[in-house]
């Protein structure tokens, strides 16, 4: 049996909560699929804090030109301009709603990161400010009744009927079987693919499944060679790399290396609070400088109390492997972080499918370039959710609700391997990303990357297999297609930035890569 309603969203993270919102008050119903609870989301893991121009010393165009800068020459400047403007709109009305930021005094705390030039952060206690983000937007999409929220739905893929999406399939959470369900437009808004990679700050639901599911259907994507790696995770064997906000480097932490040296003024002038990219491939060359598996967050100049109170979650966590941040050198390591590229979609989230928006991570709008800089996701999710789903709402009035067997390849249910290939599966693509698709490449290891991938995807793979090998084979075919250095794609064969090469790399099912200057699908969408 096939459901239906006005719209579907699939995600519940910051992008996804704000799209199902403005749909609702347009007076749609909306169904809200998530893979997990709905609180489980890259949103609910960010810890640095939200960007935002409200300081009586900061204006847009210097949160604009910090942006364009740490995105390395190709950040499409119309959408940085809609991310910094826009957002001090609806970080307002967070506000309004009852989002809980950090005050002293009764006036709002700007905190300082890396590339900002003032500081603009906004935190939420402390450092759990996507968490408060989730809290706030789950409780006020509960005072909408057209919003329903279906959690533990794992989506599998978008259903198409003559070219345009028309709904989606997933796993019934109870039946743990096949559903389809039907609406005007999909709003996809599934988060990043960290999970790509062995090392890796983001939870296990960031899979990148939205962005091969829309590049099976028929969509776009485009940069995707651009991974950003955090460069401090907490690295200690046999434990998950656990994030180590950018703001305890922005708070005064310095990074030392296994002798006990500040090492940045070796590789940038801005030391610490030099751009992510920069950060973590200077760490890369100093443990191999020393031999070592780790480099060391210092963090103990700082008064401890001020410490736990700045930072409560990577206090308790910390302390929990046995480690002090007030006393002890934290060991750290770059891991994978963020997606800059995606589903390439124009600045109201329209992507080159008709009936398919797409907000947040698993997108490319241009507003990242080769480079987010630090604390500007959540206000992505914010600014572009909602521009999204006003498109959507706006858009609608001319489909209607179709269902029936969608176009093209065969139905995700209809094949499916057993637990121990998904697993094995997973982990080899996972270690041959971090190996030869990670922080530095070079043709050699591409090419061989791309040839295991293809080896992998010739097994009889379940769809989120075979979802998880495409999208590994996107990230290294782009990465090998693009000849230089850039933001978060770093080539030792080519380890400068060309002018030819400020350009989006553009993927399509069936199609070599070609390149645009703007991300702007234009009139495919409409």
């Amino acid at each position: 049996m096939s459901l239906s309603t006005d719209f579907i969203v699939i995600g519940s993270g910051v992008a996804g909560l704000r799209a199902a919102i403005v749909l609702a008050e347009a007076g749609a119903d909306v169904t809200v699929l998530t893979k997990d609870k709905a609180s489980e989301s890259n949103t609910e893991y960010a810890q640095g804090g939200v960007a935002v121009v409200l300081s009586d010393d900061d204006n847009a165009e210097l949160h604009e030109g910090d942006t364009l800068i740490a995105g390395a020459g190709i950040c499409d400047e119309r959408a940085v301009e809609t991310l910094v403007t826009e957002g001090t709109k609806y970080i307002r009305q967070l506000i309004e709603w009852g989002t809980e930021f950090d005050r002293e005094g009764g006036k709002l705390v700007f905190t300082q990161e890396a590339a900002h030039s003032r500081r603009r952060i906004l935190h939420a206690h402390g450092d759990s400010t996507g968490a408060e983000f989730v809290r706030s937007l789950i409780a006020r999409a509960g005072r909408e009744s057209r919003i329903s929220l279906l959690p533990f739905a794992a989506t599998e893929s978008l259903l198409t009927v003559d070219g345009r999406c028309t709904g989606v399939r997933y796993l019934d959470p109870i039946l743990r079987s096949p559903r389809e369900i039907f609406a005007k437009a999909v709003v996809l808004c599934t988060g990043g693919a960290g999970q790509l990679y062995q090392h890796t700050t983001n939870p296990p639901v960031a899979t990148g499944d939205g962005m091969a599911m829309a590049y099976f259907a028929g969509a776009d994507m485009a940069d995707m060679e651009f991974i950003q790696f955090h460069p401090t995770a907490l690295s200690l064997e046999g434990a998950p790399r656990f994030l180590l906000s950018e703001a305890m480097r922005g708070e005064g932490g310095i990074l030392r290396n296994a002798q006990g040296e500040r090492f940045m003024g070796r590789y940038d002038e801005r030391l610490e609070l030099a751009p992510r990219d920069i950060v973590s491939r200077s760490i890369v060359a100093e443990m191999r400088r020393t031999g070592s598996r780790t480099v060391f967050l210092d963090m103990t100049a700082l008064d401890g109390d001020f410490l736990r109170h700045r930072f409560p979650k990577i206090d308790e966590t910390c302390r929990a492997f046995g480690l002090d941040i007030a006393k002890d050198m934290l060991p750290v390591s770059p891991a994978s972080h963020y997606c800059m590229g995606g589903v390439r979609t124009d600045l109201w989230g329209r992507t080159t499918l008709p009936g398919l928006y797409a907000a947040g991570e698993v997108t490319c709008t241009g507003v990242h370039g080769a480079n987010r800089l630090a604390s500007n996701s959540l206000l992505e999710g914010l600014v572009f959710g909602a521009r999204a789903g006003e498109a959507a709402a706006s858009d609608s009035g001319r489909w209607s609700v179709v269902s029936g067997r969608s176009d093209g390849r065969k139905s995700a249910s209809e094949n499916r391997d057993k637990p121990a290939l998904s697993t094995a599966v997973r982990k080899r693509v996972k270690r041959v990303m971090w190996e030869r698709v990670g922080i530095l490449r070079d043709r050699e290891s591409l090419r061989r990357a791309i040839r295991e991938f293809d080896q992998i995807a010739k097994a009889n793979l379940s769809t989120a297999s075979r979802n998880f090998v495409t999208l590994a084979r996107l990230v290294a075919a782009a990465a090998l297609w693009r000849e230089e250095s850039r933001g978060g794609h770093f080539r030792t064969d080519f380890p400068g930035q060309e002018e030819a090469f400020r350009l989006h790399s553009i993927q399509r099912l069936g199609g070599a890569i070609s390149s645009s200057e703007r991300i702007d699908p234009g009139e495919y969408s409409r």
